[in-house]
């Protein structure tokens, strides 16, 4: 294998030709630092978690696979990952993600002793998350913290502390990541059955949407206490009522429970997301 086929294995091992993994990281990790910040985050804490959250989706993507490479090639979504389909080896991946997990412990250094020690218990959670489908059927539970932790360390990084309103942004983080990855699991949800793999789709079973509705009712309800903490504004509530519009497609779009909708759903979470980080950010230009 040449270096440019390697190097297109190695992206796609890290999922960097889709990048709705990162964009659903990325969005809830700008506006813990737009909150934290009043406004515009320092500049050079800013680039680093972007930076830092590229690197380390693809330390999740890598060790995920990982974790099921033995499974992948049993469910149709999967089959063809580099680590399922046998083009990279086992040493070869967690060497990849040993390198790109330093990486990331070295942006972190660049910050505060507290976001250095909070970024070891990110690392942990990373590690931990793939093999809770082996054991529970709530790994999308897990992953809402994993898919979170960002928040306290924006917070930390930006104030040097972490206060009570992170919390509340944490919790809305953590209810809409269990909400959008139970849809994602939504399209797997046969392939899993027969393959052993546990999730929240099949933990919910015919209760799917309604339970996947109030987690979405549950963010939403804890954005809006961030937002009101904050002290934010019209342009956030407009945000907030985009949110919500977002949230009843998603839902129009699962009522079937068929794949293709599930993950159409799925990714429109991206757009939930950016439209109300944008919100957030224009509220503090604009109203200050």
């Amino acid at each position: 294998m040449n270096l440019r086929d390697k190097l297109d294995v190695y992206m796609r091992l890290a999922r960097m030709d889709r990048p709705i993994g990162t964009l659903l990281l990325l969005w809830p990790c700008l506006m813990a630092l737009t909150f934290a910040a009043a406004g515009l985050p320092d500049l050079k804490v800013f680039i680093i978690f972007v930076i830092g959250v590229v690197v380390m989706r693809a330390c999740g993507c890598i060790i995920n696979d990982y974790a099921d490479r033995d499974l992948d090639s049993h469910v149709e979504r999967t089959k063809a990952r580099p680590l399922a389909s046998g083009e990279i080896s086992s040493k070869e991946a967690l060497l990849l993600f040993v390198v790109m997990a330093l990486f990331a412990f070295g942006l972190v250094l660049l910050l505060n002793p507290l976001v250095v020690k909070l970024s070891v218990v990110g690392i942990i959670l990373t590690i931990i998350y793939p093999f809770t489908k082996r054991y529970t059927n709530m790994p999308q539970m897990f992953l809402g913290t994993v898919w979170s932790w960002s928040i306290p360390m924006a917070y930390a990084a930006q104030t040097g502390t972490v206060p009570a309103e992170a919390w509340w942004l944490f919790a809305a983080n953590w209810c809409w990541t269990v909400a959008y990855d139970t849809m994602y699991a939504m399209v797997d949800r046969d392939d899993d059955l027969k393959v052993g793999i546990k999730s929240t789709a099949i933990l919910f079973g015919r209760y799917d949407r309604h339970i996947i509705g109030a987690f979405q009712l549950a963010a939403l309800s804890c954005f809006i206490i961030a937002g009101l903490v904050a002290g934010r504004g019209e342009i956030y509530a407009l945000g907030i009522a985009a949110f919500i519009g977002f949230g009843l497609y998603q839902q129009k779009l699962i009522y079937g429970r068929e794949r293709a909708p599930c993950f159409t759903a799925f990714l429109n979470n991206n757009w939930a997301g950016m439209v109300l980080f944008a919100a957030l950010t224009l509220d503090y230009l604009v109203l200050g």
